[in-house]
């Protein structure tokens, strides 16, 4: 359905779907007749073109109940097919569930050799990808699986790059530092939230405890494959905090301060947030609802290419001591510090806030400054997370006030990160942000 709407003046007209109609129907009940150019905006229109590269997965095929035929796909890697073995990557967690067992017979039943490595943890260690990759190369892998959470297609992801690379794995952290190339790479994301299986990027916590980056688009995927299936049982705090986790990709890559931010990036932020506002409430409450849980996987993945290409920031940098040093799940570390990293942020991005919040809540009063809008953006996603049943601060997740210089001086570390910030983060910021969290 579409709806042609006119302004005050007559002069203008506008089309728009039934979700900008309904924003658009608040103003006006609001205001009577109320001028088109009090809504709000962005500074999109003077904002000047720059250079960019955007890199994805070539391939994506959304199939509900494809992790079945899993093995059908295999024909369609760049390896020869008589002769692929498969390590296939995955979390105790996913083969105690079964959700893995499909797909592992698929394979095996099309002839394929399979190798299983089931020790993903969260907040995977270095060492557990040496170990991963020391048993692929010991059989003889020659393409690999990631099946699961962000941890296991994070592990999976640098399984097929040192398999094939001489390259040791303390010269590839940071941003581009990945020389040669890997093994032939599928992803099958089990969660809706971390958007891996359409990232460059593998996040290893290292012996320090500190979390760090490989950053490549050598490490994208030939393959990502979303089945909302394996979504479905899912436990309601899992699909909030994922979903809220990527709610924040979306977020951070709109407002991300990177030379490389760009309008492809900022389009598939806005259609992220319309699927996971929409939907995350309904996947939470009713955990068999396909339709919802297929659009909030669809959504994860649209977040995942944003910040793929323009870069998350300080949420994520104050999240990552949280989940390191307390073992706390990423998607809910990103939770607990969004509202005051936000409020943090809002006097440098007050504008770009605005443009959002109508995507996540299409019944905001957009009759306000942008300011405000923005305020009561951020004032609704801390009561979102509540209602989602979230914890409601640091000290829920067993952190003390005596740990949050700690957390602070690690956050600290995330250069890579804080440099994507609308505004620029001091140790004496961070720790105000996680007193404000606490």
């Amino acid at each position: 359905m579409r709806w042609i709407i006119y302004n005050i003046s007559g002069i203008e007209n506008y089309v728009a779907d039934c979700r900008e109609f309904r924003i658009i129907l608040n103003k006006l009940s609001q205001m009577g007749c109320l001028p088109l150019e009090s809504a709000p905006r962005s500074n999109e229109k003077n904002a000047k073109m720059n250079d960019f590269v955007f890199n994805t997965t070539p391939s994506i095929r959304q199939i509900l109940g494809g992790a079945a035929r899993l093995g059908e796909l295999i024909k369609d890697l760049p390896i020869s097919q008589p002769n692929a073995h498969i390590c296939f990557v995955t979390d105790p967690g996913i083969m105690a569930l079964g959700l893995a067992d499909a797909a592992i017979e698929n394979i095996t039943s099309l002839g394929f050799k399979l190798t299983l490595f089931d020790k993903i943890s969260a907040d995977p260690s270095a060492e557990s990808v040496l170990s991963a990759v020391e048993m692929a190369k010991a059989e003889g892998c020659n393409c690999v699986i990631g099946f699961g959470g962000g941890s296991s297609m994070d592990v999976a992801k640098m399984v097929a790059l040192l398999v094939q690379s001489d390259q040791p794995l303390d010269e590839m952290y940071g941003v581009n530092m990945v020389s040669g190339s890997r093994l032939p790479l599928m992803l099958v994301p089990t969660t809706a939230g971390t958007g891996s299986e359409v990232t460059g990027i593998s996040i290893l916590t290292t012996g320090t405890a500190e979390k760090k980056g490989v950053v490549s688009p050598v490490i994208l995927p030939d393959i990502a494959l979303l089945d909302a299936e394996l979504t479905m049982g899912l436990p309601a705090h899992v699909t909030a905090a994922t979903g809220v986790d990527a709610m924040v990709h979306a977020i951070e890559a709109y407002t991300s301060r990177s030379a490389n931010n760009n309008p492809i990036s900022k389009m598939l932020a806005l259609k992220a947030l319309d699927l996971l506002g929409a939907n995350i409430r309904m996947a939470v409450f009713e955990g068999d609802n396909k339709q919802a849980r297929s659009n909030m996987l669809l959504g994860s993945m649209l977040a995942g290419q944003a910040f793929a290409n323009s870069p998350v920031a300080a949420v994520h940098a104050l999240a990552y001591p949280v989940g390191s040093l307390f073992h706390v799940p990423h998607g809910l570390s990103n939770a607990l510090v969004l509202q005051s990293v936000m409020r943090f942020n809002a006097s440098e991005c007050s504008d770009d806030y605005a443009a959002l919040a109508p995507h996540v809540f299409p019944d905001i009063n957009l009759t306000q400054s942008n300011q405000m809008i923005a305020d009561a953006f951020i004032s609704r996603l801390g009561a979102l997370n509540i209602e989602l049943g979230l914890e409601a601060g640091l000290r829920h997740v067993g952190i003390k006030e005596s740990d949050i210089e700690k957390l602070a001086t690690d956050a600290m570390n995330q250069t890579r990160l804080l440099v994507n910030n609308p505004r620029e983060v001091t140790f004496d910021d961070a720790v105000k942000i996680y007193q404000a969290s606490y």
